[in-house]
């Protein structure tokens, strides 16, 4: 049986035994992680834990409704063993007649299809050497990382995550005018809790002038990395810097992980600069159903 917990009944150990030991694992399921990004979350949860779908949610209008939180990539149902997923959106939209949530690349439907819109994200293997990963860059990312040789860029693993935020929020940012301070501040506690966990690195890349020019935030988990948020300064972009950025991270994460996740999207420019690394899509849900009353369907589309 699916039930809905709310956050304060849930049982945090079992929730989060059944996110870390999941088919579908990934860190963003975590309650700290959650507790730090989402306004308000439930979980839908099938008999003891079982399998959880983590559902964050606001209220407008007197009306609840499902979204994806800033500084979340992917959610979904998590199982230990496989279940009818199904049964899960059925849950879902009894409960909330607004819903705009990214599944993981793992779940899979038989139902609701007009409700799920096909995204992707880019990964590539790192099971090879980096040698055979470098192989296959394409000519405009070796051509790049010449640059950055020339420009004798130097990457910081230990640097102050407030500084990728303000170079994130000056430009990536300045496009994205939804974002809030707020926002900036969740991902400042969030980044710092998973330097604290282990689970987050920082890299930053600085000129000769010892001036920041890009940097990332990585996510650490079981065989995968992700990079979660990442910018580079708009104004200073013919140096090769945010290539030099990729390429050290895939060097050092080579060593020790499966996968690396660029973290994606499905904007047609960006999917393209990754692919030039050698990266494969990897697509994934979308749910998007909206069956608010007439008169209040304006506010979300």
């Amino acid at each position: 049986m699916i039930r809905v917990v709310p956050r304060k009944r849930l049982n945090v150990e079992k929730y989060n035994d059944c996110i870390a030991n999941s088919i579908q694992s990934n860190v963003f399921g975590f309650s700290w992680y959650l507790d730090e990004v989402a306004d308000r979350w439930s979980v839908l949860v099938l008999d003891d834990y079982d399998a959880v779908m983590p559902i964050p949610w606001r209220r407008k209008f007197f009306i609840k409704y499902t979204y994806q939180p800033y500084w979340t990539i992917q959610l979904g149902i998590y199982s230990k063993e496989v279940v009818d997923e199904n049964e899960f959106l059925i849950e879902l939209f009894s409960e909330f007649k607004y819903t705009s949530l990214r599944m993981n690349a793992s779940n899979s439907f038989s139902m609701f299809h007009p409700y799920h819109l096909q995204k992707r994200l880019q990964v590539i293997s790192l099971k090879d050497t980096y040698d055979s990963i470098f192989s296959k860059y394409n000519r405009n990312r070796r051509r790049e990382l010449k640059k950055a040789k020339q420009e004798d860029l130097v990457e910081n693993w230990n640097d102050n995550p407030k500084k990728l935020i303000d170079l994130f929020q000056e430009n990536v940012g300045k496009r994205v005018s939804k974002i809030t301070s707020e926002d900036y501040l969740r991902l400042y506690k969030l980044m710092n809790i998973c330097l604290e966990k282990k689970v987050g690195e920082l890299l930053t890349i600085y000129n000769k002038e010892n001036e920041l020019i890009s940097g990332a935030f990585f996510l650490k988990h079981k065989e995968r990395v992700t990079e979660l948020v990442c910018s580079s300064d708009f104004k200073n972009r013919n140096n090769g810097a945010n290539t030099f950025m990729n390429d050290r991270a895939i060097f050092k994460y080579q060593r020790n992980y499966t996968l690396f996740d660029f973290g994606g999207s499905s904007m047609k420019n960006i999917a393209k600069y990754y692919e030039s690394f050698g990266a494969e899509d990897e697509t994934y849900i979308q749910l998007h159903r909206n069956k608010l009353p007439k008169l209040l369907r304006f506010f979300k589309r």
